[in-house]
């Protein structure tokens, strides 16, 4: 497709999602960012060298929560790279001793809209068992992306941020089945992934995915899925349910390999 002049390109990549880390680049705007660090400062270079992205052109590291898994490797990017940290000061309390001494702190709020850039950021409250967990809505001009990972439920609030997002990243973490039957979880856990504060599962991301499908959605990306009680084939499937035959691109986070990048503008996905 060819690009309006006026028609800001955003470049995503996911560069790990899943129990053991992740980590979001988003550039757009004139600013790039990434939504949570949480693999080795080490880890994450090799991961954007693999993809042609260049570590020294991050602005901002941006935390959703302070589980280890989001922010083990923030501190040492923010020191590395003279980077300051946007953080809710709840979720800073909590994961200070693992992000440890950092180049900048930016406090947030849950509610109010921060800019990194011309990206307007606007965090959103979720229902995860952490402080003050965040998903986030990215706009500028008239691009819009939503970041919703480590959900229990998707409430009003979640579904009313996310509406009319050109791309969306998606928490489809777990099959029930799978969840029930896996006897290397106890039972606490079984019911902390699927409580409330917990993680959603595929038929949750389905019926969410029903209500943000519109004519100018153009990719979603399913994130957080679990290695034990999950598999691709069946996320996959389950979104492609709600996408209902539509052209809207789908794809898979990994935990262990960077995804492809994705080059994206309101009008749609370039090549």
């Amino acid at each position: 497709m060819k690009n309006n002049d006026t028609d800001p390109i955003f470049s995503v990549c996911m560069l790990a999602s899943g129990s053991k880390g992740n980590a979001i680049y988003i550039s757009g705007g004139g600013a790039t960012l990434l939504i949570d660090v949480g693999l080795s400062g080490k880890e994450i270079q090799k991961r954007m060298a693999l993809r042609g992205l260049d570590p020294e052109s991050i602005d901002a590291i941006v935390i959703t929560h302070e589980h280890t898994d989001h922010i083990r490797g923030a501190g040492i990017l923010s020191r590395r790279f003279n980077l300051p940290i946007y953080i809710n000061k709840k979720t800073y309390k909590a994961g200070e001793k693992t992000i440890g001494k950092a180049h900048a702190l930016e406090f947030i709020d849950c509610g109010k809209d921060f800019f990194i850039g011309d990206m307007k950021i606007h965090p959103f409250s979720i229902s995860h068992d952490a402080v003050d967990p965040s998903g986030f809505v990215i706009e500028c001009m008239e691009m819009k992306i939503g970041v919703a990972t480590d959900l229990g439920i998707a409430n009003l609030v979640v579904r009313e941020h996310l509406k009319n997002a050109h791309l969306l990243i998606l928490e489809s973490n777990h099959d029930p089945v799978m969840l029930i039957e896996n006897d290397n979880y106890p039972w606490a856990l079984k019911q902390r992934v699927k409580g409330r504060k917990g993680h959603l599962a595929n038929e949750d991301t389905r019926d969410l995915l029903v209500e943000l499908v519109h004519d100018r959605l153009h990719h979603v990306i399913l994130a957080h899925l679990s290695e034990e009680n999950n598999t691709r084939e069946k996320a996959r499937a389950s979104a492609v349910q709600a996408l209902n035959g539509s052209k809207i691109a789908l794809s898979i986070a990994a935990q262990h390999e960077p995804g492809q990048v994705i080059r994206i503008t309101s009008s749609g996905i370039l090549p």
